[in-house]
Protein backbone atom coordinates (compact mmCIF):
# COMPACT_ATOMS: atom_id res chain seq x y z
CA UNK A 1 0.00 0.00 0.00
CA UNK A 2 1.16 3.51 -0.87
CA UNK A 3 1.04 5.69 2.24
CA UNK A 4 -0.30 9.25 2.38
CA UNK A 5 -0.19 11.11 5.67
CA UNK A 6 -2.65 13.69 6.98
CA UNK A 7 -1.64 15.66 10.07
CA UNK A 8 -3.67 18.17 12.04
CA UNK A 9 -2.33 21.74 12.10
CA UNK A 10 -4.42 22.74 15.11
CA UNK A 11 -1.61 21.34 17.27
CA UNK A 12 0.66 24.08 15.87
CA UNK A 13 2.27 24.37 12.46
CA UNK A 14 5.80 23.44 13.54
CA UNK A 15 4.50 20.42 15.45
CA UNK A 16 2.45 19.36 12.44
CA UNK A 17 5.44 19.73 10.10
CA UNK A 18 7.64 17.73 12.49
CA UNK A 19 5.01 14.98 12.59
CA UNK A 20 4.77 14.93 8.79
CA UNK A 21 8.54 14.49 8.41
CA UNK A 22 8.61 11.80 11.08
CA UNK A 23 6.17 9.82 8.91
CA UNK A 24 8.14 10.45 5.72
CA UNK A 25 11.49 9.51 7.27
CA UNK A 26 10.22 6.02 8.14
CA UNK A 27 10.40 5.23 4.43
CA UNK A 28 13.64 6.95 3.51
CA UNK A 29 16.01 9.83 4.22
CA UNK A 30 14.94 13.37 3.41
CA UNK A 31 18.37 14.69 2.46
CA UNK A 32 20.49 13.38 -0.40
CA UNK A 33 24.25 13.51 -0.79
CA UNK A 34 24.52 17.24 -1.60
CA UNK A 35 22.33 18.13 1.39
CA UNK A 36 20.78 20.82 -0.81
CA UNK A 37 17.00 21.14 -0.91
CA UNK A 38 14.77 22.92 -3.42
CA UNK A 39 11.24 23.84 -2.36
CA UNK A 40 8.58 24.70 -4.94
CA UNK A 41 5.80 26.73 -3.35
CA UNK A 42 2.52 27.67 -4.94
CA UNK A 43 3.16 31.39 -5.19
CA UNK A 44 1.05 32.29 -8.20
CA UNK A 45 0.05 35.67 -6.78
CA UNK A 46 0.06 37.78 -3.66
CA UNK A 47 -3.74 37.80 -3.41
CA UNK A 48 -5.07 36.39 -0.14
CA UNK A 49 -5.92 32.68 0.01
CA UNK A 50 -4.10 31.67 -3.19
CA UNK A 51 -0.54 30.90 -2.06
CA UNK A 52 1.20 28.34 0.16
CA UNK A 53 1.31 29.56 3.76
CA UNK A 54 4.64 31.27 4.58
CA UNK A 55 4.33 29.84 8.10
CA UNK A 56 4.31 26.30 6.73
CA UNK A 57 7.24 27.10 4.45
CA UNK A 58 9.15 28.52 7.44
CA UNK A 59 8.49 25.41 9.52
CA UNK A 60 9.70 23.13 6.70
CA UNK A 61 12.89 25.17 6.21
CA UNK A 62 13.63 25.12 9.95
CA UNK A 63 13.17 21.36 10.06
CA UNK A 64 15.47 20.86 7.08
CA UNK A 65 18.14 23.04 8.69
CA UNK A 66 17.80 21.06 11.90
CA UNK A 67 18.50 17.74 10.17
CA UNK A 68 21.56 19.11 8.38
CA UNK A 69 20.51 20.76 5.12
CA UNK A 70 23.37 22.99 4.00
CA UNK A 71 21.39 25.03 1.47
CA UNK A 72 17.63 25.44 1.13
CA UNK A 73 16.18 27.21 -1.90
CA UNK A 74 12.60 28.46 -2.25
CA UNK A 75 11.63 28.77 -5.91
CA UNK A 76 8.71 29.86 -8.02
CA UNK A 77 7.72 31.41 -11.35
CA UNK A 78 4.49 33.20 -10.54
CA UNK A 79 1.53 33.25 -12.90
CA UNK A 80 1.29 35.60 -15.88
CA UNK A 81 0.55 39.23 -14.94
CA UNK A 82 2.88 38.85 -11.93
CA UNK A 83 6.59 38.99 -11.21
CA UNK A 84 7.96 36.42 -8.78
CA UNK A 85 10.21 38.85 -6.94
CA UNK A 86 7.20 41.11 -6.26
CA UNK A 87 5.08 38.15 -5.10
CA UNK A 88 7.83 37.00 -2.70
CA UNK A 89 8.05 40.50 -1.23
CA UNK A 90 4.32 40.88 -0.60
CA UNK A 91 3.49 37.33 0.53
CA UNK A 92 6.31 37.24 3.06
CA UNK A 93 8.35 34.52 1.34
CA UNK A 94 11.32 36.87 1.06
CA UNK A 95 11.16 37.63 4.78
CA UNK A 96 10.93 33.92 5.63
CA UNK A 97 14.00 33.22 3.48
CA UNK A 98 15.97 36.02 5.08
CA UNK A 99 15.13 34.97 8.62
CA UNK A 100 15.78 31.25 8.07
CA UNK A 101 18.83 31.53 5.82
CA UNK A 102 17.04 30.03 2.81
CA UNK A 103 17.63 31.50 -0.62
CA UNK A 104 14.82 32.75 -2.86
CA UNK A 105 15.01 31.69 -6.52
CA UNK A 106 13.07 33.77 -9.03
CA UNK A 107 12.71 31.40 -11.97
CA UNK A 108 11.42 34.09 -14.31
CA UNK A 109 14.80 35.84 -14.08
CA UNK A 110 16.96 32.88 -15.18
CA UNK A 111 18.33 31.62 -18.48
CA UNK A 112 16.31 28.79 -20.00
CA UNK A 113 16.49 25.55 -21.95
CA UNK A 114 13.87 24.22 -24.38
CA UNK A 115 11.87 21.00 -23.93
CA UNK A 116 8.98 19.32 -25.75
CA UNK A 117 5.48 18.29 -24.73
CA UNK A 118 4.48 14.73 -25.58
CA UNK A 119 0.93 15.35 -26.72
CA UNK A 120 -0.36 16.37 -30.12
CA UNK A 121 -1.26 20.10 -30.31
CA UNK A 122 -4.89 21.07 -30.89
CA UNK A 123 -4.07 22.77 -34.20
CA UNK A 124 -1.33 22.10 -36.73
CA UNK A 125 -0.15 25.70 -36.69
CA UNK A 126 -0.76 28.45 -34.18
CA UNK A 127 -2.22 31.55 -35.90
CA UNK A 128 0.59 33.64 -34.41
CA UNK A 129 3.31 31.29 -35.63
CA UNK A 130 4.27 29.89 -32.22
CA UNK A 131 5.46 26.32 -31.76
CA UNK A 132 2.80 24.67 -29.62
CA UNK A 133 4.91 21.66 -28.66
CA UNK A 134 7.90 23.35 -27.00
CA UNK A 135 8.37 25.10 -23.68
CA UNK A 136 11.29 26.57 -21.76
CA UNK A 137 12.50 25.74 -18.27
CA UNK A 138 14.88 27.80 -16.14
CA UNK A 139 18.43 26.69 -15.37
CA UNK A 140 17.59 25.83 -11.75
CA UNK A 141 14.81 23.47 -12.81
CA UNK A 142 17.07 21.86 -15.41
CA UNK A 143 19.79 21.47 -12.78
CA UNK A 144 17.38 19.58 -10.51
CA UNK A 145 16.13 17.41 -13.38
CA UNK A 146 19.67 16.42 -14.35
CA UNK A 147 20.76 15.68 -10.77
CA UNK A 148 17.80 13.96 -9.15
CA UNK A 149 20.11 11.60 -7.26
CA UNK A 150 21.86 14.35 -5.27
CA UNK A 151 19.27 17.12 -4.76
CA UNK A 152 16.08 16.89 -2.69
CA UNK A 153 13.08 18.46 -4.38
CA UNK A 154 10.08 19.19 -2.14
CA UNK A 155 6.76 20.15 -3.70
CA UNK A 156 4.54 22.38 -1.51
CA UNK A 157 1.23 23.26 -3.17
CA UNK A 158 -1.84 24.72 -1.50
CA UNK A 159 -5.14 22.88 -1.16
CA UNK A 160 -7.26 24.43 -3.90
CA UNK A 161 -9.83 23.49 -6.46
CA UNK A 162 -9.20 24.94 -9.91
CA UNK A 163 -11.71 26.25 -12.42
CA UNK A 164 -9.66 24.91 -15.34
CA UNK A 165 -7.85 21.82 -13.98
CA UNK A 166 -10.32 20.60 -11.35
CA UNK A 167 -7.74 20.81 -8.57
CA UNK A 168 -4.38 22.50 -8.28
CA UNK A 169 -2.30 20.29 -6.01
CA UNK A 170 1.03 18.49 -6.46
CA UNK A 171 0.95 17.79 -10.20
CA UNK A 172 -0.56 21.15 -11.15
CA UNK A 173 2.04 22.95 -9.01
CA UNK A 174 4.69 21.94 -11.57
CA UNK A 175 2.98 24.22 -14.10
CA UNK A 176 4.85 27.07 -12.46
CA UNK A 177 8.01 25.90 -14.22
CA UNK A 178 7.38 26.72 -17.93
CA UNK A 179 8.08 30.31 -18.87
CA UNK A 180 5.12 32.68 -19.15
CA UNK A 181 5.20 32.94 -22.94
CA UNK A 182 4.85 29.16 -23.22
CA UNK A 183 1.92 28.66 -20.83
CA UNK A 184 -0.84 30.28 -22.87
CA UNK A 185 -0.09 28.25 -25.99
CA UNK A 186 -2.63 25.44 -26.40
CA UNK A 187 -3.96 26.21 -22.89
CA UNK A 188 -7.22 24.48 -23.77
CA UNK A 189 -8.53 20.93 -23.48
CA UNK A 190 -4.90 19.83 -23.97
CA UNK A 191 -3.93 21.39 -20.64
CA UNK A 192 -4.57 18.19 -18.69
CA UNK A 193 -2.03 16.10 -20.60
CA UNK A 194 0.47 18.96 -20.60
CA UNK A 195 0.32 19.14 -16.81
CA UNK A 196 1.24 15.47 -16.64
CA UNK A 197 4.01 15.96 -19.24
CA UNK A 198 5.57 18.64 -17.02
CA UNK A 199 5.20 16.47 -13.92
CA UNK A 200 6.88 13.56 -15.68
CA UNK A 201 9.93 15.70 -16.43
CA UNK A 202 10.54 16.55 -12.77
CA UNK A 203 8.76 14.30 -10.30
CA UNK A 204 9.19 15.68 -6.76
CA UNK A 205 10.79 13.53 -4.09
CA UNK A 206 7.72 14.14 -2.00
CA UNK A 207 4.77 16.52 -1.80
CA UNK A 208 3.26 18.32 1.20
CA UNK A 209 -0.07 20.06 0.58
CA UNK A 210 -0.79 23.07 2.75
CA UNK A 211 -4.40 22.41 3.71
CA UNK A 212 -4.76 24.86 6.57
CA UNK A 213 -7.44 26.34 4.36
CA UNK A 214 -8.75 25.33 0.97
CA UNK A 215 -10.48 27.20 -1.83
CA UNK A 216 -13.57 26.05 -3.69
CA UNK A 217 -15.15 27.28 -6.94
CA UNK A 218 -11.71 27.87 -8.42
CA UNK A 219 -8.23 28.83 -7.30
CA UNK A 220 -8.53 32.62 -7.33
CA UNK A 221 -11.45 33.65 -5.11
CA UNK A 222 -12.43 37.31 -4.86
CA UNK A 223 -11.47 38.43 -1.37
CA UNK A 224 -15.01 39.76 -0.98
CA UNK A 225 -16.27 36.18 -1.33
CA UNK A 226 -13.77 34.58 1.08
CA UNK A 227 -16.53 33.57 3.50
CA UNK A 228 -18.15 31.56 0.69
CA UNK A 229 -15.13 30.23 -1.17
CA UNK A 230 -12.46 29.63 1.49
CA UNK A 231 -12.89 26.72 3.91
CA UNK A 232 -10.82 25.77 6.95
CA UNK A 233 -9.45 22.21 6.83
CA UNK A 234 -6.50 22.58 9.25
CA UNK A 235 -4.44 19.75 7.76
CA UNK A 236 -1.25 18.97 5.91
CA UNK A 237 -1.38 16.13 3.36
CA UNK A 238 1.93 14.52 2.41
CA UNK A 239 3.66 11.54 0.91
CA UNK A 240 6.41 10.28 -1.38
CA UNK A 241 4.00 9.56 -4.24
CA UNK A 242 2.64 12.88 -5.57
CA UNK A 243 -0.14 11.22 -7.57
CA UNK A 244 -1.40 9.45 -4.44
CA UNK A 245 -1.14 12.65 -2.41
CA UNK A 246 -3.20 14.47 -5.04
CA UNK A 247 -5.81 11.71 -5.10
CA UNK A 248 -6.24 12.11 -1.34
CA UNK A 249 -6.29 15.91 -1.66
CA UNK A 250 -8.99 15.68 -4.32
CA UNK A 251 -10.96 13.30 -2.08
CA UNK A 252 -10.92 15.90 0.71
CA UNK A 253 -12.90 18.06 -1.74
CA UNK A 254 -15.18 15.09 -2.48
CA UNK A 255 -13.67 14.58 -5.96
CA UNK A 256 -12.58 11.31 -7.54
CA UNK A 257 -9.78 10.57 -10.00
CA UNK A 258 -12.33 10.28 -12.79
CA UNK A 259 -13.44 13.85 -12.12
CA UNK A 260 -9.92 15.32 -12.38
CA UNK A 261 -8.55 14.63 -15.89
CA UNK A 262 -4.86 15.16 -15.15
CA UNK A 263 -4.98 12.72 -12.22
CA UNK A 264 -6.60 10.13 -14.45
CA UNK A 265 -3.93 10.64 -17.11
CA UNK A 266 -1.12 10.34 -14.54
CA UNK A 267 -2.65 7.12 -13.22
CA UNK A 268 -2.97 5.67 -16.74
CA UNK A 269 0.67 6.50 -17.50
CA UNK A 270 1.77 4.64 -14.38
CA UNK A 271 3.29 7.73 -12.76
CA UNK A 272 1.88 7.01 -9.33
CA UNK A 273 -0.89 5.31 -7.41
CA UNK A 274 -4.27 6.65 -8.50
CA UNK A 275 -6.48 3.97 -6.96
CA UNK A 276 -7.73 5.25 -3.61
CA UNK A 277 -8.39 1.69 -2.42
CA UNK A 278 -4.65 1.02 -2.71
CA UNK A 279 -3.64 4.09 -0.70
CA UNK A 280 -3.18 3.79 3.05
CA UNK A 281 -4.26 7.13 4.51
CA UNK A 282 -2.59 7.60 7.89
CA UNK A 283 -3.84 10.15 10.42
CA UNK A 284 -7.39 10.81 9.25
CA UNK A 285 -10.37 8.79 8.13
CA UNK A 286 -11.41 10.13 4.74
CA UNK A 287 -15.04 9.36 5.54
CA UNK A 288 -14.85 12.49 7.72
CA UNK A 289 -14.97 14.50 4.51
CA UNK A 290 -18.57 14.07 3.48
CA UNK A 291 -19.15 17.19 1.39
CA UNK A 292 -18.48 17.51 -2.33
CA UNK A 293 -17.20 20.94 -3.32
CA UNK A 294 -17.59 22.48 -6.75
CA UNK A 295 -14.41 23.36 -8.65
CA UNK A 296 -15.99 25.55 -11.34
CA UNK A 297 -16.51 29.30 -10.94
CA UNK A 298 -19.62 30.58 -9.25
CA UNK A 299 -21.76 31.75 -12.15
CA UNK A 300 -22.13 35.27 -10.78
CA UNK A 301 -20.93 38.16 -12.93
CA UNK A 302 -21.68 41.88 -13.18
CA UNK A 303 -24.89 42.43 -15.15
CA UNK A 304 -23.43 45.31 -17.15
CA UNK A 305 -20.67 43.18 -18.71
CA UNK A 306 -21.94 41.25 -21.73
CA UNK A 307 -20.48 37.72 -21.89
CA UNK A 308 -20.75 36.08 -25.33
CA UNK A 309 -19.88 32.37 -25.40
CA UNK A 310 -19.20 30.51 -28.64
CA UNK A 311 -21.70 27.77 -29.44
CA UNK A 312 -19.26 25.40 -31.23
CA UNK A 313 -16.22 25.36 -28.94
CA UNK A 314 -15.47 26.91 -25.57
CA UNK A 315 -12.62 25.59 -23.41
CA UNK A 316 -12.97 26.21 -19.71
CA UNK A 317 -9.19 25.59 -19.47
CA UNK A 318 -8.34 28.80 -21.34
CA UNK A 319 -10.44 31.46 -22.99
CA UNK A 320 -13.47 30.96 -20.71
CA UNK A 321 -12.51 30.71 -17.06
CA UNK A 322 -9.34 32.81 -16.96
CA UNK A 323 -11.13 35.98 -18.19
CA UNK A 324 -14.19 35.23 -16.05
CA UNK A 325 -12.18 34.65 -12.85
CA UNK A 326 -10.41 37.96 -13.40
CA UNK A 327 -13.73 39.68 -14.11
CA UNK A 328 -15.12 38.48 -10.78
CA UNK A 329 -12.08 39.69 -8.88
CA UNK A 330 -12.14 43.18 -10.44
CA UNK A 331 -15.89 43.61 -10.13
CA UNK A 332 -16.35 42.37 -6.57
CA UNK A 333 -13.06 43.34 -4.92
CA UNK A 334 -13.02 46.85 -6.43
CA UNK A 335 -16.73 47.76 -6.69
CA UNK A 336 -16.11 51.44 -6.05
CA UNK A 337 -13.83 51.68 -9.10
CA UNK A 338 -15.22 49.02 -11.43
CA UNK A 339 -17.18 50.18 -14.48
CA UNK A 340 -19.14 47.91 -16.78
CA UNK A 341 -20.60 48.61 -20.20
CA UNK A 342 -18.29 46.32 -22.16
CA UNK A 343 -18.25 42.82 -23.60
CA UNK A 344 -16.17 39.65 -23.53
CA UNK A 345 -16.26 37.34 -26.56
CA UNK A 346 -14.82 33.83 -26.15
CA UNK A 347 -14.85 30.50 -27.95
CA UNK A 348 -15.98 29.62 -31.45
CA UNK A 349 -19.35 29.80 -33.22
CA UNK A 350 -21.03 33.22 -33.20
CA UNK A 351 -24.00 34.87 -34.91
CA UNK A 352 -23.04 36.57 -38.16
CA UNK A 353 -24.58 39.85 -37.00
CA UNK A 354 -22.75 39.86 -33.62
CA UNK A 355 -21.32 43.35 -34.11
CA UNK A 356 -24.73 44.74 -35.04
CA UNK A 357 -26.33 43.10 -32.01
CA UNK A 358 -23.69 44.50 -29.64
CA UNK A 359 -24.07 48.03 -30.98
CA UNK A 360 -27.85 47.75 -30.75
CA UNK A 361 -27.50 46.84 -27.04
CA UNK A 362 -25.13 49.75 -26.45
CA UNK A 363 -21.85 47.81 -26.25
CA UNK A 364 -19.04 49.38 -28.29
CA UNK A 365 -15.90 48.14 -26.52
CA UNK A 366 -14.63 44.88 -25.14
CA UNK A 367 -12.28 41.91 -25.15
CA UNK A 368 -11.96 39.08 -27.65
CA UNK A 369 -10.31 36.20 -25.75
CA UNK A 370 -8.49 33.35 -27.50
CA UNK A 371 -7.39 32.73 -31.06
CA UNK A 372 -10.64 30.96 -32.02
CA UNK A 373 -12.71 34.07 -31.31
CA UNK A 374 -10.05 36.39 -32.71
CA UNK A 375 -9.93 34.44 -35.96
CA UNK A 376 -13.72 34.34 -36.33
CA UNK A 377 -14.89 37.78 -35.22
CA UNK A 378 -11.85 39.79 -34.05
CA UNK A 379 -11.37 41.94 -37.13
CA UNK A 380 -15.13 42.29 -37.66
CA UNK A 381 -15.48 43.82 -34.19
CA UNK A 382 -12.43 46.02 -34.63
CA UNK A 383 -13.75 47.29 -37.96
CA UNK A 384 -17.07 48.05 -36.29
CA UNK A 385 -15.86 49.63 -33.04
CA UNK A 386 -12.24 50.60 -33.69
CA UNK A 387 -8.96 48.93 -32.77
CA UNK A 388 -8.56 50.99 -29.59
CA UNK A 389 -11.90 49.75 -28.29
CA UNK A 390 -11.49 46.04 -28.98
CA UNK A 391 -8.68 44.21 -27.17
CA UNK A 392 -7.29 40.83 -28.18
CA UNK A 393 -6.00 38.15 -25.81
CA UNK A 394 -3.90 35.81 -27.93
CA UNK A 395 -3.24 32.06 -27.83
CA UNK A 396 -5.90 30.30 -25.74
CA UNK A 397 -5.95 33.40 -23.56
CA UNK A 398 -2.85 35.32 -22.59
CA UNK A 399 -3.50 36.21 -18.96
CA UNK A 400 -1.23 39.27 -19.20
CA UNK A 401 -3.15 40.57 -22.23
CA UNK A 402 -6.48 39.70 -20.64
CA UNK A 403 -5.50 41.59 -17.49
CA UNK A 404 -4.42 44.63 -19.50
CA UNK A 405 -7.73 44.60 -21.38
CA UNK A 406 -10.00 44.14 -18.38
CA UNK A 407 -8.17 46.80 -16.38
CA UNK A 408 -8.52 49.31 -19.21
CA UNK A 409 -12.16 48.43 -19.81
CA UNK A 410 -13.18 48.42 -16.14
CA UNK A 411 -11.31 51.52 -15.03
CA UNK A 412 -9.44 49.67 -12.27
CA UNK A 413 -5.75 50.65 -12.26
CA UNK A 414 -2.87 48.18 -12.30
CA UNK A 415 -1.40 49.51 -9.07
CA UNK A 416 -4.80 49.21 -7.36
CA UNK A 417 -4.10 45.48 -7.32
CA UNK A 418 -0.78 45.81 -5.49
CA UNK A 419 -1.13 46.17 -1.68
CA UNK A 420 2.06 48.20 -1.20
CA UNK A 421 2.98 51.79 -1.93
CA UNK A 422 3.43 52.98 -5.50
CA UNK A 423 7.03 53.94 -4.73
CA UNK A 424 7.92 50.51 -3.32
CA UNK A 425 6.17 48.60 -6.11
CA UNK A 426 7.88 50.76 -8.75
CA UNK A 427 11.29 50.07 -7.21
CA UNK A 428 10.56 46.34 -7.17
CA UNK A 429 9.47 46.34 -10.81
CA UNK A 430 12.62 48.18 -11.86
CA UNK A 431 14.71 45.64 -9.93
CA UNK A 432 12.89 42.78 -11.65
CA UNK A 433 13.51 44.34 -15.06
CA UNK A 434 17.17 44.86 -14.17
CA UNK A 435 17.49 41.13 -13.46
CA UNK A 436 16.09 40.25 -16.87
CA UNK A 437 12.71 38.82 -15.89
CA UNK A 438 10.79 37.09 -18.67
CA UNK A 439 7.49 37.57 -16.87
CA UNK A 440 4.58 38.77 -18.96
CA UNK A 441 2.78 41.54 -17.12
CA UNK A 442 -0.09 43.89 -17.93
CA UNK A 443 0.39 47.44 -19.08
CA UNK A 444 1.31 49.44 -15.97
CA UNK A 445 -0.44 52.66 -16.98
Amino acid sequence: MTEVFIVDTKQGIQTAVNEMFSHLEKTGPILKSSKEVYIKVNGIDFKKHVYTSPEVVRAVIEYLKKIGATNVFVMENSTQANMTRVVFEITGYKKVCKETGAKPVYLDEEKTQTFTFKGKPSVSEDPNGYNLTTFRLSKTVVKIMENRDIYTYINMPKLKTHSMAGVTLGIKNQWGFPQHADRGKDHNFNLHSKLVDMYEYIKPDFTIIDGIEGTIHGHYPPTAWADRLVKEFNILIGGWDTVAVDVVGARVFGLTVDEVPHLKIAQERGLGEGDLTKIDVVGKDLTEYKEKYDWDLLQEFPEDVKIIRGSELLCREGCQNNPLALLQMLAYDFPEKFKGGWFIVMGKGFEKNLAEQLRKEGYTKGLVAGYCAIEEVGEILRNEFGKKNVYFSEHCNSLAQTTTAELKLSGVQTFDLVPISLLKSTKLILLVKLHGSKALIPSLF
